[in-house]
């Protein structure tokens, strides 16, 4: 009887729960997920690495969670060796946590089949002063991190997302060049990319022929992004009132978008032919001028792009463009 009354007692409970798992399996679950924003090739202690982290929800109802302005209390990377070592946490990762501050933040909601996605850099979370192979991981803290026992008891009933794993490789710093000019590496042969001291037109035939090859380290390789952004008259106000941290995302921003797919007008449109028509410069400036020509179905459009570039430390550099529609053939 004593058995039979516990078989009773558990088969209950299993009815009840078994359901319960059913129905939340049915429902779908809430997905995390981490991806590069912009992969490519990224040295020891230099470049940002850029991670967009996407919250999915997948069920049927709403799904809330807290997103602190200072990021460090909503995220958590765990970044480890192929021999499962950590890598230390960032300084200023640190020293956020650790100081006492008062942490605002936002309430995000996530309509059902909706996503939600922002970008972070991994260096300012984890220390990446080494070469090597990495796996990447993450957490959203939907409470908020929490420093003390009392508030990590309290934000239990809320379950932190985990992300699956994201490979990195970390190159050795960037080599230094002639007049200390920093040194680039070709993504499709490894070989040592160097800015050269050729003319204007030859850096504006370098460019677009790598462009034409897709090759893009070579594309960006004589682009002064900082200064074609600072041209711009839709982006110039914005670059002035960031910060320095805050320019630099805008160049990884510029810098995707130029590779997106769909664009037009930009200096990253493939031409079918070009050919260049004047070139004009002195000590510190100069201006070259290409007919390009774009096939598109049974026609042709002809555009004229026009080229300033400056020259800093002998390297003539790309700082900005215009083009002119010629009409179509």
């Amino acid at each position: 009887m004593k058995i039979t009354g516990v078989f009773i007692v558990f088969l209950t409970v299993f009815c009840i729960i078994v359901p319960g798992i059913a129905e939340a399996s049915a429902n779908g679950t809430v997905d995390f997920s981490i991806r590069f924003f912009d992969r490519r090739i990224y040295y020891a202690e230099t470049d940002p690495v850029l991670i967009q982290i996407t919250v999915t929800n997948n069920t049927p109802a709403t799904y809330r969670f807290k997103l602190a302005d200072e990021r460090a209390f909503s995220i958590d990377f765990d970044v480890r060796t192929t021999t499962n070592r950590p890598l230390e946490p960032a300084e200023s990762l640190i020293r956020k946590r650790t100081q006492y501050q008062q942490v605002f933040f936002r309430e995000i909601a996530v309509e059902a089949g909706e996503s939600f996605s922002f970008v972070e850099d991994l260096r300012d979370f984890v220390k990446l002063g080494e070469p090597g192979a990495f796996v990447v991981s993450a957490k959203l803290h939907p409470e908020l991190y929490r420093t003390d026992a009392a508030d990590r008891t309290a934000a239990i009933s809320v379950p932190v997302l985990e992300s699956r794993r994201l490979s990195l490789n970390i190159r050795p710093p960037v080599i230094p060049g002639p007049d200390g000019v920093p040194l680039d590496l070709d993504v499709a042969t490894g070989a040592v990319l160097a800015r050269e001291k050729i003319a204007p037109d030859q850096v504006v035939d370098y460019m677009i022929t790598a462009r034409q090859r897709s090759q893009w380290e070579r594309f960006f390789l004589y682009l002064d992004l900082e200064a074609m952004i600072s041209n711009n008259s839709a982006r110039r106000r914005e670059w002035q009132n960031e910060s320095a941290e805050g320019r630099r995302r805008m160049v990884e921003r510029f810098r995707q978008e130029l590779r997106a797919p769909i664009v037009d007008n930009t200096i990253s449109v493939v031409p079918t032919e070009y050919v260049i028509e004047r070139t004009q410069y002195n000590n510190s400036e100069g201006t070259v001028v290409v007919l390009k020509r774009f096939r598109t179905g049974n026609f042709t459009d002809n555009k004229r792009y026009t080229y300033i570039l400056q020259r800093k430390d002998d390297i003539w550099m790309i700082v900005d463009y215009s083009v002119t529609h010629l009409g179509t053939q």
